[in-house]
């Protein structure tokens, strides 16, 4: 994994990184634009994490941190990358960011009909809480 480079984004990066969630992300969000992913790196400039090899997008995952929590978003690997370590690699960044910035514990969305996702999150250690339930509402339209 020595050609692996995780780097935190840049706002030169996100038509790129749009352009892959297209291709390598399960599921879209409210949030999935341009604007989304500025104010996001605008708020918190570390938060979106970029693997690359050979000089191409692999793998990204958002590791927002508020302060109090630690949430993890957008966990995706390029289809034809995965099961290359990528996916641990990322998460093992994240989870150094955490503990850099004093986080204790971190949660991620992993979509209820993604069964591969559900096995790679079990694999690195996370697992479902049932007794919560992800309560939302749309403020925009």
């Amino acid at each position: 994994m020595t050609d692996l480079r995780i780097r935190a984004a840049v706002p030169a990066d996100l038509d790129s990184v749009l352009a892959f969630w297209r291709t390598a992300a399960e599921g879209t969000s409210i949030s999935d634009d341009r604007a989304g992913v500025e104010r996001l790196l605008t708020r918190d400039p570390g938060a979106l994490l970029l693997a690359e090899r050979d000089g191409g997008l692999v793998g990204t995952v958002i590791a927002g941190f508020d302060g109090w929590r630690c949430h993890l978003y957008r966990l995706a690997v390029h289809p034809q990358r995965r099961r290359q370590g990528i996916g641990s690699a990322l998460l093992a960044a994240a989870e150094e960011r955490f503990v850099r910035l004093g986080g204790r514990r971190a949660d991620a969305m992993v979509l209820v009909r993604n069964e591969r996702a559900r096995h790679a999150w079990r694999a690195a250690g996370y697992g479902p809480e049932e007794h919560w339930r992800r309560w939302v509402k749309p403020l925009t339209d």
